[in-house]
C-alpha cells in the first residue's frame, strides 16, 4: 500500500460517505446507489436497478462491513483504508471483489444504453453523484479514453476502475477517477 493509495481511498471515502458524518453505513452504500439512479434523471430498467441494489448490499455484506473493526455498524477512514490495505491486493480477485457493481454503474452511467459513456455521460453521473467538477471531469475523461474514441467502452471504464483501485503509479489517469486526488 501507498501514500498514493491513501489518498485515493480517502477521495473515494469523502464520495461514499453519503450523509458526511464521518463513517460510511450500509445506508451510505444503499444512498450511493441512489444517487447514481437519481442522477440519470430517467428511470432506468428495472432489472439494472435490483443488480446495482443487490451489487451495493454485497459490496456492503462483502467489503466494507467486514472493516468495521470495532463492530459499531460503521466504517470510518482509517478503518476503511486498513481494510482496503488487506483486501485489495491482488488485481486477479477484481473479479469477485468490484466488476459486478462497477458493471452495474457503467450500465447507469450509459444514459443512452449505446454500450459506451461519452463524456456528457461521464459528466452528468460524477458531477452530480460524486460532485467531482466539471473541469476534472473532462480531463479525466480524456485520459481514460484511451483509444481517443470520444467514449469509454466497458473495457475502458474497467481499466480506469482497476487501476484506481489496485495502482501505485503516480500518473495513472484513473487517479482521479473520484475527483482530483491531492498530494
Amino acid at each position: 500500500m501507498t501514500a498514493l493509495q491513501d489518498l485515493k481511498y480517502g477521495q473515494w471515502f469523502r464520495g461514499a460517505d453519503v450523509d458526511g458524518d464521518g463513517f460510511i453505513t450500509q445506508r451510505d452504500v444503499r444512498k450511493m446507489s441512489e444517487r447514481y439512479i437519481a442522477a440519470r434523471g430517467t428511470a432506468p430498467d428495472p432489472a439494472t436497478v435490483r443488480l446495482l441494489t443487490e451489487g451495493m448490499d454485497g459490496f456492503w455484506t462483502n467489503v466494507i462491513a467486514p472493516m468495521d473493526q470495532d463492530g459499531d455498524g460503521k466504517v470510518d477512514l482509517r478503518e476503511m483504508t486498513e481494510g482496503f490495505r488487506r483486501v485489495l491486493t491482488d488485481p486477479a480477485l477484481y473479479p469477485e471483489q468490484i466488476q459486478p457493481v462497477t458493471d452495474c454503474f457503467f450500465d447507469l452511467v450509459d444514459l443512452n444504453g449505446d454500450g459506451t459513456i461519452d463524456q456528457a455521460e461521464f459528466q452528468q453521473m460524477f458531477v452530480s453523484v460524486a460532485g467531482v467538477p466539471g473541469e476534472d471531469c473532462a480531463a479525466v475523461f480524456a485520459a481514460l479514453d484511451r483509444d481517443g474514441s470520444g467514449a469509454l467502452d466497458r473495457a475502458e471504464f474497467h481499466q480506469a476502475v482497476t487501476e484506481f483501485f489496485y495502482g501505485n503509479d503516480p500518473d495513472a489517469p484513473a487517479n482521479h477517477l473520484f475527483g482530483r486526488v491531492a498530494d
